[in-house]
């Protein structure tokens, strides 16, 4: 199948009206609790994000409160997360730079953010489309596989799908899109099963199984 700027169309209009109102996974109250929950999430589930931060934040939700942790308690708390060593480290580095920097608060600037330890372009991404609402499109491994099956978008790095699926995708619609290729990735696009069978793309997917 040869994938046509109309093809794209379908597929962005069929994602939009299946996953309409997507929402994230990760529970959040306040931006510093959203920065704070991507970057625990890295190969992790957000479900078990979720079980680890509702008793985290329960300690500690803000930066103070946060520093107020020795290393070793950070690590306890976190400690089913995985590679809790690192993310304890990152976390507790960031937090001394919000209270430093920006009088506590987490910076609404995508530069910014790429800055603090442990926070990569996906989490600026996610942090400025979820928690400040602008227009970002985050690629982790369910939108870049979902993207390159699609032919949606191609790429061999996160960075080349997003530039790709910031050229096919109005940009108002690019923090909803998001959501919609995570969840399709997540539901039927799985990484060593795919429901071909089952899927409402399969007819515009070059990547579709019979």
């Amino acid at each position: 199948m040869r994938v046509t700027k109309k093809i794209r169309e379908e597929q962005i209009a069929i994602l939009e009206t299946v996953y309409a109102g997507a929402k994230p996974a990760l529970h959040f109250r306040n931006p510093f609790e959203c920065l704070i929950a991507v970057m625990l999430s890295a190969q992790c589930t957000d479900k078990r994000v979720n079980v680890v931060t509702e008793r985290l934040f329960q300690t500690a939700d803000t930066p103070e409160e946060m520093l107020r942790l020795t290393l070793p308690e950070l690590e306890a708390e976190i400690r089913d997360c995985g590679l809790y060593h690192s993310k304890a480290k990152h976390i507790l580095a960031t937090c001394e730079i919000l209270l430093r920097d920006f009088g506590g608060e987490v910076p609404d600037d995508f530069e910014a953010l790429q800055k603090l330890p442990g926070v990569g372009r996906k989490t600026a991404n996610v942090v400025e489309s979820v928690a400040f609402h602008h227009p970002a499109i985050a690629v982790d491994t369910h939108v870049f596989r979902v993207a390159n099956r699609l032919q949606l978008a191609k790429g061999t790095t996160p960075l080349a799908v997003e530039k790709g699926l910031q050229k096919v995708i109005p940009k108002e619609k690019w923090s909803a899109a998001h959501h919609w290729l995570i969840w399709h990735g997540r539901k039927i696009c799985k990484a060593r099963k795919p429901l071909c069978a089952s899927c409402p793309l399969a007819m515009v997917c070059p990547s579709a199984e019979a």
